[in-house]
């Protein structure tokens, strides 16, 4: 008979001690819990005793997480939060430093559990913290020690960033601008600071006051990987949490010291290799560099700005400079602004007579006008050659200028999400971004280049002008996704995938299409589908028998906690638990958290999570919605919480439970999978009816003989030949 929903069996232990096996009645007050299990181990004072999960994180129980506690688990009977609070709020403050090490080293690890963090904090902890911290006598371990509590404590938000004394900033700005201190000193100082400047605006300046993006560009040059990764880190905070006037002079001074450069070559093409949270920083980094272009993208022309006529004459003057020297001081008003109409016409603008007129749909705005004076201003020789070119050409099938170089701008804008804000796990970015300045600029240089040179391969007309540039966009899409790492690679790339390879790329996915909409081949498509589902249901355990590392993500930084997933052999259990950083593949045994499959009911996503219910909806950010989900478990529906690393990782995952649960696989990693499955085995299927047609029908079955003469009886010549 199965024990009521309020009574859990559990064991409880203690060192020296035979553990005990009691039925915990969950509606029984914990304090009348504890005089119980006391008093069979005949100790006195249960007041001073608290319950605590031997694995794990080892988490304090409590009348608010009691409900938790599962049928098998493992408690340890230990000293109560206050009783350890107020012993290690004495430790610290000893003036014997293995005592101090030891109870600072022991207050870092407790400090993880919100019950024993509170009791610390009430005594007034937090103070003590700042006193070690503020006098500066202790240094390497015990300083590292301390930090790292001080972390902890406030990783709980009990206490608001902004309270932080200017003496405790100051010092741990200090340990920052030493040069000789400890690494792992100046790693968590870095960290601290990098948690104090999205707080407020006050802590936002004084960090960017005091540490200068010298010194942070000094540690991002280190060797030690990790005090490179914080340093980076601080750096992007600081650049996220500045104004758009504040974040474009750090951007441009950043430019001055060869930032991306060194990037490029010292991380990104360093020996080792590189992490989940350096590629989430270099991304953000190309995002917040790619939107300094919003502000011109969505500004349209001024017709009245003198500054931005004189660019628009540049483009007209640039192109047609010998022409101009004709002198046209005789000319008439009227002949002169037909002289310049018929030079824009030239240049490819729609409305020559007021060109401007072309620039006032934002985006791409401003942006267009900037790339084509870039253009004509870097380039010179090939601005000329690309108008005077099409100005020769008959005026059907010559190549606008002016309105491709718009178009082409707003089509790297989508491309490259300029004006997007930044993902909080994206970790996707172009290594060639890294390795070039001005890279938009650039990048329209070989861009618009390439509009001239397929125009001319499709022998296009003004007709096909999105046509061509339809082919334009697919060229610069395929090209990127090979990611190409540096510009010269990327224009060798994207000029051998010329016009006619496009056409051979469609071809081959339409007749693809084609011969896979015939009747008798979807009737085989149908046929298969059963077994290359089953397929993926066996490579879809298989990846949760793997299992995957996820990393914990606050409302207010990126975290570098992980923790670890997977499922057993047998597929009966699913394992769980905390690990290191740099620990790929951990063993079960590792893992002290388990959920039996039985137990398990239900699988929420995105919205319906509770870790996304939680988070303030007006911030709430659209990646993380599409990469969280939750396994509801057990009778009392506790919730096991996920946020994927990448959506490859969400489907997988969502496909692979919902499978334990029963039921169908749903993501669309499930159809992409089943389609290129299916399109394998129907090639090999087909392969001996290559250039064969397949009718829609089968063929008509001929009527019978009207007789069977022409059937030779073997019966017959058999008695023949035995006579």
């Amino acid at each position: 008979m199965a024990p009521p929903k309020d009574v859990v069996k559990i064991a409880i232990q203690m060192v020296g001690a035979i553990p005990q096996l009691i039925e915990l009645q969950q509606s029984k007050p914990l304090a009348s819990v504890l005089k119980d299990i006391c008093d069979v181990w005949s100790l006195p004072n249960a007041e001073r005793y608290a319950l605590q999960y031997a694995d794990g994180r080892q988490t304090y129980i409590t009348e608010s997480n009691r409900g938790e506690i599962k049928n098998g688990s493992i408690l340890w009977l230990t000293t109560s939060p206050d009783q350890e609070a107020e012993g290690l709020y004495n430790g610290i403050q000893s003036n014997n430093l293995d005592v101090k090490s030891d109870s600072l080293k022991r207050l870092a690890s407790l400090s993880q559990d919100v019950t024993f963090a509170q009791e610390f904090i009430n005594r007034n902890g937090l103070k003590q913290i700042f006193s070690i911290v503020e006098e500066g006598n202790d240094v390497g371990e015990i300083l590292a020690h301390t930090l790292k509590a001080f972390m902890e404590l406030m990783e709980h938000d009990f206490v608001s960033w902004e309270t932080l004394s200017a003496a405790f900033i100051k010092k741990i700005v200090s340990y920052v601008n030493m040069n000789a201190m400890d690494a792992s000193v100046q790693q968590l100082s870095l960290s601290i600071l990098e948690n104090m400047v999205p707080s407020s605006r006050l802590l936002f300046e004084l960090v960017r006051k005091e540490v200068t993006v010298d010194r942070l560009l000094t540690h991002l040059q280190v060797t030690n990987i990790q005090l490179q990764l914080k340093a980076m880190a601080l750096l992007i905070a600081l650049l996220l949490a500045a104004t758009d006037a504040e974040r474009r002079d750090m951007m441009d001074y950043l430019r001055e010291r060869n930032v991306r450069q060194f990037i490029h070559k010292n991380i990104i093409h360093s020996s080792e290799p590189l992490g989940d949270e350096m590629a989430h920083y270099l991304y953000v980094l190309q995002s917040i560099s790619l939107n300094l272009h919003e502000r011109r993208m969505r500004t349209p022309m001024d017709p009245y700005s003198q500054e931005q006529r004189e660019l628009l004459q540049s483009l007209r003057q640039t192109a047609f400079e010998s022409e101009s020297e004709t002198p046209t001081g005789n000319f008439s008003t009227e002949r002169r602004r037909s002289l310049c109409a018929k030079e824009f016409r030239k240049l490819g603008f729609v409305n020559n007579s007021n060109p401007a007129q072309d620039l006032y749909r934002a985006p791409p705005g401003l942006l267009a006008l900037d790339n084509m004076v870039y253009f004509s201003r870097h380039t010179p020789n090939a601005y000329s050659r690309f108008v005077l070119e099409n100005s020769s050409r008959e005026d059907k099938h010559e190549c606008p200028f002016a309105r491709s170089s718009i178009q082409l701008t707003l089509i790297l804008c989508e491309i490259l999400h300029v004006g997007e804000p930044c993902s909080e796990t994206a970790q996707a970015f172009y290594p060639m971004f890294f390795g070039q300045d001005h890279f938009f600029e650039e990048l329209f240089c070989i861009c618009i280049q390439l509009v001239n040179k397929t125009w001319k391969e499709m022998r296009a007309t003004q007709e096909d002008f999105d046509k061509v540039l339809q082919v334009v966009r697919e060229q610069i899409t395929r090209t990127l996704s090979l990611k190409p790492t540096s510009l010269e690679l990327f224009k060798t790339r994207v000029n051998v995938l010329n016009y006619s390879e496009i056409l051979k790329l469609r071809q081959t996915e339409r007749l693809h299409q084609e011969e896979t909409l015939a009747v008798p081949v979807l009737e085989l498509r149908e046929r298969l589908k059963p077994e290359l589902l089953e397929l993926i249901r066996q490579q879809r355990l298989l990846r949760l028998c793997e299992g995957t590392l996820f990393r914990k993500i606050s409302s207010r930084r990126r975290q570098d906690k992980l923790w670890y997933c997977r499922l057993s052999p047998n597929h009966k259990v699913l394992h769980y638990g905390d690990v290191e950083e740099g620990v790929q593949s951990p063993p079960i045994e590792s893992l002290p958290e388990k959920i039996p499959v039985a137990d398990m009911k239900a699988l929420l996503v995105g919205k319906e999570c509770p870790h996304t219910k939680e988070k303030s909806s007006g911030k709430q950010n659209k990646d993380v919605l599409e990469l969280a989900f939750s396994i509801v478990y057990d009778v009392e529906e506790y919730c096991l919480n996920f946020i994927a690393p990448t959506r490859y990782e969400f489907c997988l995952w969502t496909d692979g439970l919902n499978m334990l649960l029963g039921k169908e696989m749903t993501s669309e990693r499930t159809q992409t999978d089943l389609d290129v499955l299916l399109s394998m085995e129907l090639k090999l299927r087909l392969l001996d009816l290559e250039n064969i047609s397949i009718p829609d029908t089968a063929p008509p079955v001929p009527k019978p003989p009207s007789n069977l003469n022409f059937c030779y009886d073997f019966s017959h010549a058999e008695q023949v030949s035995v006579m």
